[in-house]
């Protein structure tokens, strides 16, 4: 049974396809109203979410489907020492398709390797959020028109950020990329990211603490929060949560079509006062997620032949 877990899980051809299929969704949401009538998602949310869990939702009942839901470990049998293999066989025979987040790492591959129906991750820890990563795939593809030859800079948390994670593994296999990669030295980007990555793709990347210095540069810039919740030490996190905060100021070297992104929530790190500038568009990838993960579920359930 295809579940994606990673955002590797998907070729290059595929997220072409999926991007495809979530333009013409936004051409012609008439066709996709009635795709999944009659067809089941579960959202097994084990750890706080807004946005995706809400995504994933209206992105079922928008393709005619309906939703059955758990918004946290204490709301389920996960309270009671369920396993996750348990939880992904149970909700097998009530679902036709599973999203779930969890807050340990690889807790995705453990659900899908049980369940008997598509496994979506929408986020396991610090690990991988692939549907994140279809959603800054294609804010990239409708702002720059191009997939190749971008430079792109990560700012902020890069070690526990798995939206970073993952949209370095996927715009690596686009031919011309370019990282910036803009942290502290303590939340810099994991050794095996570099290693396993970029090192070995040959990809061409800078490592800064400096964001002001290489603002000329950027395609995207693509900022993230510094997560309390991945903390073990307040006082660290405190130390840090202000490292990097986006101002006009800041923007007079960017590019004239410069990309601002950000997988949301925001704390502090973009000052609301860019929110009016055309170049923001971290509430876009908001709404491409919801076409993205539309076009996922189709796929999924089509390659499942449920629909």
């Amino acid at each position: 049974m295809r579940s994606v877990l990673d955002i590797v899980d998907l070729s290059v051809d595929e997220l072409q396809e999926l991007m495809q299929t979530a333009c013409d969704i936004i051409d012609n949401p008439e066709k996709y109203q009635e795709v999944c009538r009659h067809k089941k998602l579960a959202t097994l949310f084990f750890e706080p979410s807004t946005r995706t869990r809400l995504s994933f939702e209206a992105a079922m009942y928008e393709l005619g489907g309906n939703v059955i839901s758990v918004s946290s470990a204490n709301n389920s049998s996960a309270a009671k020492g369920e396993s996750v293999a348990d939880t992904a066989k149970t909700v097998s025979c009530y679902a036709d398709i599973i999203a779930m987040r969890h807050p340990k790492e690889g807790a995705a591959m453990v659900a899908a390797a049980a369940a008997s129906i598509p496994v979506i991750n929408a986020g396991d820890g610090g690990h991988n959020h692939p549907t994140q990563t279809l959603a800054d795939l294609l804010t990239i593809y409708r702002e720059k028109g191009k997939m190749e030859n971008l430079t792109i800079g990560l700012c902020g948390d890069l070690k526990f950020g798995r939206t970073v994670h993952s949209l370095i593994n996927a715009m690596s296999r686009y031919e011309g990329s370019r990282f910036v990669l803009i942290s502290p030295e303590e939340l810099k980007v994991p050794s095996y990211v570099k290693k396993d990555v970029l090192q070995r793709k040959r990809i061409p990347y800078l490592q800064t603490t400096n964001l002001e210095d290489v603002m000329p540069q950027l395609d995207i810039l693509y900022m993230t929060r510094v997560q309390r919740e991945r903390f073990f030490n307040e006082e660290d996190y405190l130390r840090l949560k202000d490292s990097y905060i986006l101002t006009p100021q800041k923007l007079m070297t960017a590019k004239k079509d410069l990309a601002i992104m950000h997988p949301l929530p925001r704390v502090n790190e973009i000052s609301v006062a860019i929110d009016d500038d055309p170049r923001a568009c971290y509430f876009k990838q908001v709404l491409n997620g919801k076409y993205m993960r539309m076009a996922l579920i189709l796929k999924l359930l089509k390659e499942a032949g449920t629909i």
